[in-house]
């Protein structure tokens, strides 16, 4: 339960709710005098640093073999926690879509209760190539409203895109395997 992979998702389950006070908090630097943009680097910083424990988690338990039950819970949950972490954050200060927020928001909530229905009827649904895309669409859409750059707008509407076009695979996917089940 304990091994390196398990340990680095649960890192991202504890930077989360730092990142996203951070972000609620802009006068954690302006009151000692530091400039509004310190606040944007600490935010980004730690969600680029949980970010990358996304990847190697995954690397290492597939390398190591060291995939568990407990991992295969932890890992989306852990995911989840972030991006909807930065997600709200960048909302509730103003900087970010409340829409945007609520389709992604909606999609992944649908999408988690999808999974755990496939899972009591013996159907796996795992994350598809659009499911990935996906996620690395919404991390950078994530870094570039963290730092107030231009066109970050625009990416969070391209992430919304294909968070939406991910969940109709995954609908699609599970409708055909539960499909071919009832007829087995």
């Amino acid at each position: 339960m304990f091994n390196l992979p398990n340990l680095l998702a649960l890192s991202r389950l504890l930077i989360a709710p730092v990142m996203f006070w951070i972000i609620l908090n802009p006068q954690l630097f302006t009151n000692a005098g530091w400039d509004i943009s310190w606040n944007y680097y600490m935010a980004s910083l730690l969600f680029v640093i949980a970010s990358a424990t996304d990847f190697f988690d995954g690397y290492i338990a597939r390398e190591l073999d060291q995939i568990t039950i407990v991992g295969q819970i932890l890992d989306p949950l852990a995911d989840k926690m972030l991006t909807l972490a930065a997600f709200l954050g960048l909302m509730m200060s103003g900087a970010a879509s409340a829409w945007a927020i609520y389709i992604i928001i909606v999609r992944e909530l649908f999408i988690t209760g999808l999974r755990t229905l496939s899972l009591s009827e013996g159907i796996d649904i795992s994350a598809s190539w659009a499911g990935k895309v996906k996620t690395v669409a919404q991390m950078i859409a994530i870094g570039f409203l963290l730092m107030h750059w231009p066109l970050a707008d625009v990416l969070l509407w391209i992430a919304v895109a294909l968070t939406l076009y991910s969940g109709g695979e995954y609908l699609v996917g599970f409708s055909k395997a539960y499909t071919s089940k009832e007829t087995v």
